[in-house]
Formats: C-alpha cells, sequence, structure tokens
C-alpha cells in the first residue's frame, strides 16, 4: 500500500537483576540484529533518526540502559560498570541476538567494547562513538589513587547526592534551552526531540530529566586501565571507532590506544563534538551503513 508512513517502534521491557529493563524494537526480524547503545543520561528514543535510516536493512534493537529512559532505577542507587554490562549480555541472551552489530556512544560505547572483549564471538561488527573512557592521562591519574581516597571520594558523593533536589523546570522550553546549551551543535529538530523524549511531567506541572541523578556518581572499584586494554585486544570483530574533532575526548588515532585493537580503524569528524550521530547525522550514517555493510 503506497502513501503509507512505516511504524515507529514497539515497546518492549526485559529483566535483569530484577531490574524491569526497556527496549525498542523497530521490527524487521528477519533481517541482520543491530543494538543501538545509548551513552550516560541519554536515553533509547536519541538514536530515532538513525534506527529510521537503518531499519529496512536491519532488525534494530534499542535499550534504555538501567537508570535511564523508561528502565528501571537501581534502588541502591549504585551502577557499577560490571551490572551495564551485565544488562547488555542479558538483552542479547535472551533475546538471542548473537552474533550482532552495535553501534554504541560514550558510556553506551564502553559497555559494548568491554563486551566484545569478554564474548568476541557474539559481535559481528562494532561502532563505538567516543567509548573509551578518558584518555592515558585521566586514566593514570584514577589508577594512582589508592583504594581509600576513592572509596571516600564515592562515599561523599553518595552522601551528597542524597540531600541533592532533583531539578525541576518550570516548562517544557526551560529544559529544551538546558538541551541546546549542553550540545550547541544540534539543530532546533533534534533538540526539541531529545528533549521531549528525556523527560517526565511531574504533577505540579513541572519537568524533571528521567534519568536517575545516582547515574552522575562513578562507580570507585572499576577494571583497572590494563584490564580494560586486555579486554580491547580481544575484540575479534571489525571496528570503527568514530571521534569528533571539537570533543572534550581524545583520539585513541593520536593518543596510543588505538594499538590495543587487532581490527579497528579510527573515524574522526570535522564539525563535530562528543555526540557524532547527531551533529554530522547524514554523515555519520553513511558512514556507517558502509561500514556494517562491509
Amino acid at each position: 500500500m503506497s502513501g503509507l508512513v512505516a511504524p515507529g517502534p514497539v515497546s518492549r521491557v526485559f529483566f535483569s537483576q530484577r531490574l524491569r529493563l526497556h527496549y525498542l524494537d523497530w521490527g524487521n526480524e528477519a533481517a541482520p540484529p543491530l543494538i543501538l547503545l545509548h551513552g550516560g543520561r541519554d536515553h533509547a528514543r536519541s538514536w530515532d533518526f538513525v534506527a529510521q535510516a537503518l531499519r529496512d536493512d536491519y532488525h534494530v534493537i534499542v535499550p534504555d540502559l538501567r537508570g535511564h529512559g523508561d528502565s528501571a532505577w537501581s534502588a541502591s542507587g549504585h551502577y557499577p560498570m560490571a551490572s551495564y554490562i551485565y544488562d547488555f549480555a542479558q538483552l542479547i541472551h535472551s533475546q538471542r541476538l548473537a552474533p550482532v552489530s552495535v553501534v554504541a556512544h560514550s558510556l553506551g560505547g564502553n559497555i559494548a567494547l568491554r563486551y566484545a572483549g569478554i564474548y568476541p564471538d557474539a559481535i559481528h561488527r562494532l561502532v563505538a562513538i567516543e567509548g573509551m573512557g578518558p584518555g592515558p592521562r585521566g586514566a593514570a591519574e584514577r589508577d594512582a589513587k589508592p583504594i581509600h581516597e576513592r572509596m571516600a571520594e564515592w562515599i561523599a558523593q553518595q552522601r551528597a547526592q542524597s540531600a541533592e533536589v532533583p531539578w525541576r523546570y518550570p516548562a517544557l522550553a526551560d529544559a529544551l534551552k538546558r538541551m541546546q546549551e549542553a550540545n550547541r551543535h544540534l539543530s532546533d529538530e533534534m533538540a526539541r526531540h531529545l528533549t521531549e523524549h528525556a523527560v517526565n511531567q511531574n504533577e505540579d506541572g513541572t519537568y524533571c530529566w528521567k534519568f536517575d541523578p545516582y547515574v552522575r556518581v562513578w562507580t570507585p572499584n572499576d577494571m583497572t586501565r590494563d584490564e580494560i586494554a586486555a579486554l580491547w585486544a580481544r575484540i575479534a570483530c571489525p571496528t570503527l571507532l568514530v571521534y569528533g574533532r571539537e570533543s572534550w575526548a581524545t583520539s585513541p588515532a593520536t593518543d596510543g590506544r588505538l594499538a590495543y585493537f587487532g581490527h579497528a580503524r579510527v573515524l574522526e569528524v570535522e564539525g563535530a563534538g562528543h555526540w557524532v550521530h547527531h551533529d554530522r547525522r547524514d554523515l555519520f550514517i553513511a558512514e556507517v551503513r558502509a561500514f556494517l555493510a562491509g
């Protein structure tokens, strides 16, 4: 039937460590599976335009990380990387997606890169947008801190977070303004789309972000830099590491981290910051489409 617009995604759930986690299923189950994984303080609907562009060729699955979007929050307010990786593994296992291709951003990229090192045979192709965490200098500074200092800092941050009142915006326009301040590359269309799906309206009419404020507190006992590098070295699939030239993140092409990978190349994008898939969307989709098909 010509003229019909393809339907939007279906909301589904799966369970991981007793949490009810949400994901979007864009249909086309007979096609190769593709997971799009968002970053910290983001949500699954941030991938809508990318998903729409790829849904005809792939079975696109887009989860909300725990504590984000429409997924449940951790009762303890603790969000260790191990739990994020377990959730990702549980989604792939429960939906029988392996071997699956993955496109992931920031925190999502960090999760996907580590998972690919744990289960090399489960990932077909991997695109990570600034997903390697802080560069060597930042990682070395963190590793140099003794555990008692890291634990004391974490306890102080958790305690401070417990006393913090979640920020409320009087109107959606105020939340939109904050979204635009966070990324000045965003078009008005993209900023509004991201904001509308990133907030809940409170009973008093104000708006607040969907993510759990505790996700901003990083765990004190993550894997060491050497352990993470060992996982990168185990990745067996073709890997594309994407970086924006105007981002705060350092590129693995220049900071030495590319050497840990056996099958990776770096794509540095002009006119883009940390959110390359938003800032240069058409270029990003074209590059990803070619990489996944290769």
